[in-house]
C-alpha cells in the first residue's frame, strides 16, 4: 500500500504541479498580453522574449514557484513515508523542465538564474516545513 501511495503521490503531484503552473502562466498572458512577436509555438517568437520589461518574467516565476509548490504538497497529502524523498524528486524533476526552458526560451540571464535557483528546489524543501510535512 505504501508503494501505490508514493507512485501515485509522485504522478499526482507532478500532474497538479503542471496545471497550477500552466494556469499562472495563462493568466500572465491575460494581465500583460506579450507584444507582437513573442510566440512561444515559433523558434523565432520565443526568441523575441528577451529583453521585454519586468513586468513579463512575474508570472513565469511565478508559474514555476507555486507549480513546484503545490505538486508538493500534494505529494505530502498523499505520502506517508518517504515523502521527503518524493518531494524534492518532484521538485528536481520541475527543474529539469525548467533546465530545458532556458535552454529553449530566450530570457535575460538574471531572469534564468534567479528561476532555476529560486523556483525549484527552495519550494520543494519550503513544502518539507509545512505543517503538511509534520503530519505526513
Amino acid at each position: 500500500m505504501n508503494t501505490l501511495r508514493i507512485i501515485l503521490g509522485l504522478f499526482l503531484g507532478l500532474f497538479v504541479g503542471a496545471m497550477v503552473n500552466g494556469s499562472f502562466i495563462e493568466l500572465g498572458m491575460k494581465i500583460f498580453p506579450y507584444p507582437n512577436g513573442v510566440n512561444f509555438d515559433t523558434t523565432e517568437g520565443m526568441k523575441a522574449f528577451s529583453g521585454l520589461p519586468l513586468k513579463y518574467y512575474v508570472f513565469p516565476f511565478i508559474a514555476h514557484a507555486m507549480g513546484t509548490l503545490s505538486g508538493c504538497l500534494i505529494a505530502l497529502l498523499l505520502v506517508r513515508t518517504h515523502a521527503t524523498w518524493v518531494v524534492y524528486t518532484i521538485g528536481s524533476l520541475f527543474l529539469v523542465g525548467g533546465i530545458m526552458a532556458v535552454y529553449m526560451i530566450n530570457a535575460p540571464l538574471w531572469f534564468d538564474i534567479l528561476d532555476l535557483s529560486m523556483a525549484y528546489i527552495p519550494m520543494a524543501w519550503l513544502a518539507t516545513k509545512s505543517k503538511l510535512a509534520k503530519t505526513a
